[in-house]
């Protein structure tokens, strides 16, 4: 199995992750929403949605919502939030693997925007893996629908990182270690629980603003924006710690 289909589903996993920044996030989606005027009762896909907490806020601000997500227990967690107010107003969740496309079970109707939110991509070795997030993603869209593609800025990673560092998190140490290697960020993640030895490893390519606009051309889309942060700052290839595309489905 690959590194994602076992580490997202561990405890580990979420409790390593335990104190992300909600507010910022939550501050980021009304910002982009704000900013791409997306109309209320719109339909969006929150794309590899983990625990679902975007999709949650997304739709208390009045958005259909489809989260999906590979790990099945996520998802199975996620359903305790799902609301079917009507047609017209939901929240759902279901299991899938974004290079796959969307079936009509999840999702008959095609969508408004597609989001792919905190560096959900560059999971795979295969190019023609990441062409296929492309095509699903375009297939599922209306005509000038968005496609957000929230993903680590190569430059800035590669002058910030940090080798090595130790984390507490419920009363268990992380040792993790992270290099560049072919392209890729890796971080080997090594702890100790209950006198017993876990070692989990994520693995990352640094695809380059680009390697991303090549895959949207070749799939119908045409970038409109690029932000540098979570505030929708101007993008800088060399101090911006994000790279944010938005591309919208060609006519």
């Amino acid at each position: 199995m690959a590194w994602f289909e076992t580490w997202f589903d561990t405890p580990y996993y979420h409790i390593l992750y335990k104190d992300r920044d909600f507010l910022e996030a939550e501050n980021f989606i009304s910002l982009l929403i704000s900013d791409l005027n997306i109309p209320i009762n719109s339909t969006i896909i929150d794309l590899a949605c983990g625990k679902g907490r975007h999709s949650v806020f997304l739709h208390q601000l009045g958005y259909n919502v489809l989260g999906l997500d590979l790990s099945k227990e996520s998802i199975s967690q996620n359903k305790k939030f799902e609301t079917v107010d009507s047609e017209e107003h939901f929240l759902k969740f279901g299991v899938h693997d974004m290079r796959e496309e969307i079936y009509p079970e999840i999702s008959a109707e095609k969508v408004d925007a597609v989001f792919n939110l905190f560096t959900s991509f560059g999971y795979f070795e295969d190019e023609a893996e990441d062409r296929k997030i492309f095509s699903s993603v375009k297939n599922t869209l209306k005509e000038n629908g968005y496609f957000v593609l929230d993903f680590l800025n190569e430059k800035w990673v590669k002058n910030t990182l940090v080798p090595q560092e130790v984390t507490m998190k419920e009363g268990i140490n992380f040792h993790i270690t992270k290099k560049i290697e072919n392209q890729h960020v890796i971080k080997d993640i090594h702890f100790k629980d209950k006198d017993k030895d876990f070692h989990f490893f994520e693995k990352v390519k640094l695809h380059t603003l680009e390697e991303i606009g090549k895959y949207a051309e070749e799939s119908g889309f045409e970038r409109v924006k690029i932000y540098g942060d979570y505030n929708l700052g101007e993008y800088d290839r060399e101090t911006s710690p994000r790279c944010i595309n938005v591309f919208r489905k060609k006519r």
